[in-house]
């Protein structure tokens, strides 16, 4: 009767990390949704961007809310295309927190699952930072189209060729391992207590940014707010990270990157 109570609470305990993570993800989704454009209207992107209404063409003062609007879109992105592929990893640690709590190793699990979630999202905040950071200095400069993408072909096919590179590389491939091997990643990175936790999550945030940070910057190419963009570059990440034998992904894609960077720059 104990293992079946047990068995019983870990199940529900597994269900209500489930749904807070797909909660969270909801609203990110939500968020992208409410200032998104399809690809097909360059002016339908200005939920986010343009808060006072005006056409997107019109390039706006970087004001402090200007770029704290910036900031939480692109927070937004992250939390929405990066914690599906992630979610293995936290309902995994869920469990082995737990285990580790029953055993009287560690104590109060939910906190430890918040902080390991917090970690990972720690990293793809900062990334948050940078992209604004870049946004605001290509904008700048003039290599911004209205449509929030790069202005010049030859600038998109080099971002293309160079994500398609990073690819190939040897560093993407060990980071898309760490991120493909959940239990092997534990093993390898546990600490105890919820600073421990907090710990592991960044650890797996430095290898998860190692893995797409390069496919991230590809929002550049085909449009910020992009949501056809958006969602393929998600279904890739998830492809890659968790569907089996994803990982093969990683050399194809990147010659079809490279070639289409070539394409891109050779047309323009």
């Amino acid at each position: 009767m104990a293992d079946l109570a047990l068995e019983a609470i870990l199940k529900r305990d597994n269900a209500v990390v489930a749904s807070a993570l797909l909660t969270l993800m909801g609203l990110a989704w939500l968020a992208l949704l409410s200032g998104a454009s399809t690809g097909m209207d360059p002016f339908a992107m200005s939920g986010w961007l343009l808060p006072l209404g005006g056409p997107a063409a019109e390039s706006w003062t970087w004001t402090p809310a200007y770029w704290l609007i910036a900031f939480c879109m692109w927070a937004s992105m992250m939390v929405a295309m990066m914690l599906p592929s992630a979610s293995p990893l936290v309902l995994l640690y869920g469990r082995v927190a737990r285990d580790a709590e029953r055993k009287g190793h560690s104590s109060n699990p939910h906190a430890c699952i918040a902080a390991f979630a917090l970690g990972y999202l720690t990293l793809w905040t900062l990334f948050s930072a940078f992209a604004v950071a870049l946004q605001w200095a290509l904008e700048r400069s003039g290599a911004m189209s209205a449509m929030m993408m790069l202005r010049e072909p030859w600038a998109a096919g080099t971002l293309l060729i160079a994500a398609g590179l990073y690819q190939l590389t040897p560093l993407k491939q060990s980071c898309l391992s760490h991120c493909r091997s959940p239990a092997r990643f534990l093993a390898a990175h546990w600490h105890p207590g919820v600073l421990g936790a907090w710990r592991i999550g960044l650890a797996h945030g430095v290898y998860c940014l190692g893995c797409c940070a390069a496919l991230m910057l590809l929002l550049f190419v085909g449009g910020i707010m992009n949501l056809v963009w958006i969602a393929g570059l998600c279904a890739f990440v998830l492809a890659e990270k968790v569907v089996p034998q994803g990982e093969r992904l990683r050399v194809p894609v990147g010659l079809l990157l490279m070639a289409a960077g070539a394409a891109l720059i050779w047309k323009g």
